[in-house]
C-alpha cells in the first residue's frame, strides 16, 4: 500500500513539475529536469536529514515512474493545465502522499514527534519550493495561500493516531491524507489566505 501512494504522489507531483515548466517556456530536457526535482526533492532533503540512503537512488521503479508522470504531463498539458488551475489537483495529492509518507518515515527513525512532522511538510513542499525557485517564482509555500498548513495539521493527525494505537491501519492512513486533500482543496476553492507579515499588528 505504502509503495503504490509512493507511486501515486511522484506520478502527481511530476505531472505538476512538467506543467510548471512549460508555463515558464521550458525546453523539454528542462521540463524533465524540473519534473525529477518536484517529485523527488523534498524526498531527497528529508533522507538527508536524517542521514537515511536516498530512496530514489536506488529505485529504478521510482525514477521511471516520475518519467512517466514527466511524460504524461507533457503530453497531455493542455488538458491538464485547465485542471491544475481549477483545483492544484497534482499538488494537492502529492503533499497528500509525502505528507504522511514523511511522518512514517522519521517515526520509523525514532525522530522526535514534532521532528517527524516536520519531515512530512518537507516532504511534501520542499520539492514544489525547488521547483518555484527553479522557474523564477515565488515559492507558493511562502506566499498567503494555505499550503504547508494542511501537511503540518494532517501530520499532526496521524502521528495522533498512530501513537493512540492505529498507526498500521488503512483508515488512518486515507483518513490523514483525505484530510489534507480536504482543507487544501477548500483554501483553494475559498482563497483562504494567511496574513502578510506587514498586515499583522
Amino acid at each position: 500500500m505504502l509503495e503504490v501512494l509512493d507511486y501515486i504522489g511522484l506520478f502527481a507531483f511530476a505531472i505538476s513539475g512538467m506543467l510548471t515548466a512549460a508555463n515558464r517556456n521550458l525546453d523539454i530536457l528542462g521540463g524533465y529536469i524540473i519534473a525529477f526535482i518536484t517529485a523527488l526533492g523534498g524526498g531527497t532533503i528529508r533522507d538527508l536529514l536524517l542521514n537515511a540512503d536516498v530512496a530514489w537512488m536506488t529505485s529504478l521503479s521510482q525514477l521511471l515512474v516520475v518519467i512517466a508522470g514527466a511524460t504524461v504531463g507533457m503530453i497531455f498539458r493542455k488538458k491538464l493545465r485547465s485542471w491544475r488551475r481549477t483545483l492544484s489537483i497534482f499538488d494537492t495529492v502529492g503533499i497528500s502522499v509525502f505528507t504522511i509518507l514523511g511522518v512514517q518515515k522519521g517515526l520509523s527513525l525514532d525522530a522526535l514527534a514534532i521532528t517527524a512532522v516536520f519531515l512530512g511538510m518537507i516532504s511534501a513542499t520542499f520539492g514544489g519550493l525547488l521547483r518555484d525557485v527553479l522557474c523564477n517564482e515565488i515559492p507558493l509555500i511562502f506566499k498567503k495561500e494555505i499550503y504547508a498548513i494542511p501537511c503540518l495539521l494532517g501530520g499532526t493527525f496521524y502521528f495522533v493516531g498512530y501513537y493512540s494505537g492505529h498507526g498500521d491501519t488503512t483508515w488512518l492512513l486515507w483518513s490523514s491524507m483525505a484530510f489534507i486533500i480536504a482543507f487544501r482543496t477548500l483554501a483553494v476553492l475559498f482563497s483562504w489566505k494567511l496574513p502578510l507579515i506587514r498586515e499583522f499588528k
